[in-house]
């Protein structure tokens, strides 16, 4: 299996953004964003979930919301906050909110085929 990443820039409440390369991830739920993006982007926690990592261990990580821009598209995204260590992951929601796939056998990100 092959690995993408793609560029991308976030933008938080007070409109202070970063540049960020995501690894996307189509096995992640929600996008990740590193402690130091998210807090130079002004993000606050709104909640507190847990996620199940591939190893079946929880780790409790706080949630807010960011604006993402992406060459494919831009919209308002749920994204859990980093902690130390941890890397940029561009998750399954962020792709459908902005109606994305990633395609496995050339691992680019394309149109998804929406249903109504």
């Amino acid at each position: 299996m092959g690995i993408t990443y793609i560029e991308g820039t976030v933008i938080g409440p007070t409109g202070k953004e970063a540049r960020v390369n995501f690894l996307v991830d189509s096995g992640a739920k929600y996008s990740l964003l590193p402690l130091d993006v998210w807090q130079k982007i002004e993000l606050v926690p709104k909640r507190k979930m847990t996620f199940i990592l591939a190893d079946g261990t929880g780790v409790e990580r706080h949630v807010s919301e960011c604006y993402i821009i992406l060459p494919q598209g831009e919209a308002h995204t749920p994204v859990i906050l980093g902690e130390p260590g941890d890397e940029a992951l561009l998750g399954v929601v962020t792709l459908e909110i902005l109606g994305l796939v990633l395609n496995p056998f050339n691992r680019i990100l394309q149109p998804m085929r929406m249903t109504l």
